[in-house]
């Protein structure tokens, strides 16, 4: 709008005859004509614009800023974000491997366990087997006390065969005699 005016202005300013107009300085005064002070006021204001121009431009580099240290820091917590994922899973992959060594000490010890009861049954085998040969130890110790037995008893008879027949002898030798 104040652009406006003075553009106004300097077209009228040739059909209005104006006496100049002084300009108060601190310590001068200094009268100027009209076209001069309008030119005066447009530069003020071109530079009064370049200025909020810069303000603007400086403003807006410090929005890009902003939004470059947002941008960073929005990296920053996903990299976190990513490591702490990461350490997550590694803690679970620990606890899988632990659950797994777990699981086989487990099984260790079952085997273990089924190794000791298969001795243990070899153990009973080899002692009932050992049974079985005491067993056949003595009934093999029986039949030989038989069997000495048996061969007694026929000693035995044949003495007494021998005696019955020594006796007959005797018998006959005396009936010859005193017939």
């Amino acid at each position: 709008m104040l652009l406006l005016l003075l553009l106004i202005l300097l077209i009228l300013q040739p059909l209005l005859p104006l006496p100049p107009v002084p300009l108060p300085l601190p310590l001068l005064t200094v009268s100027l004509p009209l076209p001069l002070l309008l030119l005066l006021l447009l530069v003020l204001l071109l530079l009064l614009l370049l200025l909020l121009l810069l303000l603007l431009l400086l403003l807006l580099l410090l929005l890009l800023l902003l939004l470059l240290l947002l941008l960073l820091l929005l990296l920053l917590l996903l990299l976190l974000l990513i490591l702490l994922l990461l350490l997550l899973l590694l803690l679970l992959l620990q606890l899988l491997l632990l659950l797994l060594l777990l699981l086989l000490l487990l099984l260790l010890l079952l085997l273990l366990l089924l190794l000791l009861l298969l001795l243990l049954l070899l153990l009973l085998l080899i002692l009932l087997q050992l049974l079985l040969l005491l067993q056949l130890m003595l009934l093999l110790l029986l039949l030989l006390l038989l069997l000495l037995l048996l061969i007694l008893l026929l000693l035995l008879l044949l003495l007494l065969l021998l005696l019955l027949l020594m006796l007959l002898l005797l018998l006959l030798l005396d009936s010859a005699i005193f017939t």
